[in-house]
């Protein structure tokens, strides 16, 4: 009987080393303690991945002795070699505590583009005669507030500075067609047209509608007034040929 009892616990010790079985755990935020969720929890060399829940909570079923690796965007790896414990409680580190730091004191401060990277600049590096390329940044001198002015490459990726550029580009598209309003808006174009081919003002509109249709590659971009109105009155005498 004894014999029988030693070989049993043998076995049950043998099959808890050796065998599988489920090691769950917590996960939080190294920081502020908080639970992280969607981590993701693998055993190292096995299958199987499963995500930590809105707890924090995950559970994984492995073996005594196997690595467990947990990942998550925006912190660090971890391993944990797993031991008797079966519950778990793993702190994962935000990669962000770990980024270089620096102090700016003074009114004015810049920075500069070097080996790819945004860089403080040096006070004591000679003044280029270009300030292109750095990025400006100091107090607002009339704002009680301290409000910071930012100039240089980021401003050009602001809303307003994109608004800005969209603007300009209008601008120049408006003006390339200036021919084209010519005609088109004229009162003295469109009395001639709509006497010369007999036109009412809801043929004359939809006439032009088409006439812009056709002529959509190109817009009628650098088209004198004199090409426009030779085009228009083209159309305008082929519609109303074979069409009305």
């Amino acid at each position: 009987m004894k014999k029988i009892i030693f070989l049993f616990a043998f076995m049950t010790f043998g099959f808890c080393l050796y065998g599988q079985t489920t090691y769950s755990g917590n996960i939080l935020d190294s920081s502020d303690k908080g639970y992280l969720e969607g981590v993701d929890v693998q055993v190292i060399g096995g299958k199987e991945t499963v995500k930590s829940n809105g707890r924090g909570y995950f559970s994984i079923q492995a073996t005594l002795g196997d690595t467990l690796r947990l990942s998550f965007p925006g912190f660090i790896e971890q391993k944990v070699v797993l031991g008797s414990e079966r519950f778990l409680m793993i702190q994962l580190q935000d990669m962000a505590r770990f980024l270089p730091t620096f102090e700016v004191q003074g009114n004015v401060y810049s920075y500069r583009m070097k080996d790819g990277r945004l860089v403080l600049k040096d006070e004591n590096e000679a003044d280029l005669p270009s300030r292109k390329g750095e990025v400006l940044a100091g107090f607002k001198e009339d704002d009680p507030n301290g409000g910071v002015v930012i100039s240089g490459p980021i401003s050009y990726f602001t809303k307003k500075a994109r608004q800005a550029r969209e603007y300009e580009k209008k601008k120049i598209w408006h003006s390339r067609r200036e021919g084209y309003y010519q005609v088109i808006e004229s009162d003295s174009v469109q009395q001639e047209m709509m006497e010369k081919y007999d036109l009412d003002s809801q043929e004359w509109d939809d006439l032009v509608i088409k006439f812009n249709q056709f002529h959509q590659s190109h817009e009628f971009l650098d088209w004198s007034e004199a090409k426009v109105k030779k085009s228009l009155d083209e159309f305008f005498r082929f519609e109303t040929e074979f069409s009305f």
